[in-house]
Formats: structure tokens, sequence, C-alpha cells
């Protein structure tokens, strides 16, 4: 049976920006081992994206109310799904920094829309937004970014570390994260366990 695998960009539209990037089994770096990152920026000068499928320890209420903007978790005012706003680890540079990739219904002078329905927004003004039940339909929290250097991504893909597709709304907002891995790859018609079995043979 044929795969679904989408092919990447062509020489002409190299930018992986708005694509996912899949660990690969032989992945050299244990901190992105079987990692799904969303690309948000990429040209010739380096690549910038966020790792959405490994969730931090402390809640999004818990994380607002350490930030000063509600006095305690209890007081936040989210829709139903904003208290299941994932709080992940984004990448290893600055891990201290906090950005949020969200639906695009929710826009301010900070806003970057990327593709596909995705925008990421890095200031504080979408975390008062949240807490006072006017924020975006579908978000989540990312601590810290993955970056790369010059070519440094573009030699990472050509050492298989990473497989490439389009990036999927469903599965950054609509699918819980220890899934998350396991269906992107299916997306591109891959089985994971078949992945892992290859790898272990190379």
């Amino acid at each position: 049976m044929e795969s679904k695998r989408t092919p990447g960009p062509t020489p002409e539209t190299t930018s992986l920006e708005g694509f996912f990037l899949i660990a690969m089994p032989g992945m050299q770096d244990e901190r992105f081992a079987k990692s799904v990152v969303y690309v948000c920026a990429h040209s010739a000068n380096g690549a910038m994206g966020f790792v959405i499928n490994k969730p931090q320890p402390m809640s999004f209420p818990a994380l607002m109310a350490q930030l000063d903007i509600v006095s305690s978790p209890d007081e936040i005012r989210l829709p139903e799904q904003g208290r299941d706003i994932m709080v992940g680890v984004g990448g290893p540079v600055e891990s201290g920094r906090g950005f949020v990739l969200h639906s695009n219904d929710y826009d301010s002078e900070s806003t970057v829309p990327v593709d596909g329905g995705i925008c990421l927004t890095p200031t504080m003004d979408i975390l008062k937004a949240i807490s006072s039940g006017i924020g975006p339909r579908s978000a989540m929290m990312v601590l810290g970014y993955a970056g790369w250097s010059a070519g440094q991504l573009e030699s990472e893909i050509a050492a298989n570390g990473w497989l490439t597709c389009p990036a999927d709304f469903e599965i950054v907002f609509g699918t819980r994260p220890e899934s998350r891995y396991a269906k992107a790859l299916g997306n591109m018609g891959i089985d994971p366990a078949f992945l892992a079995s290859e790898a272990g043979h190379a």
C-alpha cells in the first residue's frame, strides 16, 4: 500500500515554517527523543520551533498564579477547556521564557501568524486574556524553545535525525500530548513500532 507521506518543501520553497519535525529513533540528542516540534520560523539564518508533546508537571492555572496574573488557581476564569491548557517543555533554549501557541481567533500587537490557523504570541497579554475568559479557542503554553543556527537543521534532517511533514492543527490542539508523536507519524502513513524496529536493524 502506498504511504501517505507528504513530500517536504522543494528547493524553491525550502522553509519548513508551519511543519512538524518528528524525531527519528536514532536522534542523537536525548532532549529531543520522541519529540514532535512545531516549526514557527525557518530561513537561511536558522530555525526556531517548539516541542509540543512534552508536558511540564505544573498546571496552567498554577502557572497563572505563580506569575501573579491571578491570586490563586481557583480564581482563574476559563472556558471549560481552559483548565486543560498544557504547559509544555518547548525546548532547551531560554527555558524560563513562555510562549503561547494558539488558534487564530485571538490577535494582539505581538501575535505572529504562522500557518494553518496557528499563531504565536510571546507576551503576557494573551495570558491575561485567557485568565479573563476572552482568550483564543485553542491554546497551549510552552516554556523555552528549540533553536538551530544557519544550516544546522538541514544537516540534522540530512543525517536522518528528523522526519518532516506539514503540521496538523488537530494534533497540536486536539490530541493528548502522549499521543501526538504516534499521531504525527500516522499522518505520514508510518507505524511507530515499524520505525523503531527498522532503526534497530539499521
